[in-house]
Formats: C-alpha cells, structure tokens, sequence
C-alpha cells in the first residue's frame, strides 16, 4: 500500500479523485479542505486555498495513478509525495482491500 499527498485547488479535488477511484488507480481518495499553503513560486511568494489529497494505492499501482494524477492536475509543477507507510504495521484487511481495489480485475 502506498499513499500519495497532493494539494489542489478546491475545486479540481473531487473530479481528480473520483477519476482516481473510478479508473480503479485508487482505492480511496480523502480530501482535507481548507488548506492554507503558503509557498515560493517563481521568485514571488504566493498564499492559496488548497484541498490536500491523500490518494490511497497499491504499489503495482502507483506509476499510472502518478500519471494520471499528472495529466489530471492543473498546476505546472503539482506536489505528488509519495508515502510508503510500513504495510507489516498496517492493518492487514484494510491493506488487502487497496490491493484488491487497484487491480483491473477485482476479487
């Protein structure tokens, strides 16, 4: 299992993650709304309203959800952090669902 963190605006997050999900790139996808970023582009520092996405998918995943998570995205250069949280620590049945939600033929 692997998480992906990307900040959007507001208004992109749920078509980004419903593609996520509905291409099956994903298992789930949260958007955490009300993010103030603060950030140096360009030579000038910029304030935004943001939606944080934390995108939830399997390792075997992970290069065409990036992708398409690039191709969906409106920013230039968007924020795609990739988290491979410790899967022994995690609970096992929640780990085996992303794996069964992110294969092109479910289980």
């Amino acid at each position: 299992m692997i998480i992906i963190l990307s900040n959007c605006p507001p208004d992109r997050a749920e078509p980004i993650a419903s593609a996520l999900v509905e291409e099956r790139l994903a298992a789930c996808v949260n958007a955490l709304p009300g993010i103030r970023s603060t950030y140096r582009w360009q030579g000038r520092v910029e304030r935004e309203g943001e939606t944080t996405l934390m995108v939830k998918t399997s390792a075997a995943a992970l290069e065409r959800c990036l992708a398409r998570l690039r191709a969906l995205h409106p920013y230039e250069c968007p924020e795609l952090v990739v988290l491979t949280p410790d899967v022994a620590a995690s609970f096992a049945p929640y780990v085996a669902w992303v794996r069964d939600q992110t294969t092109d033929e479910p289980g």
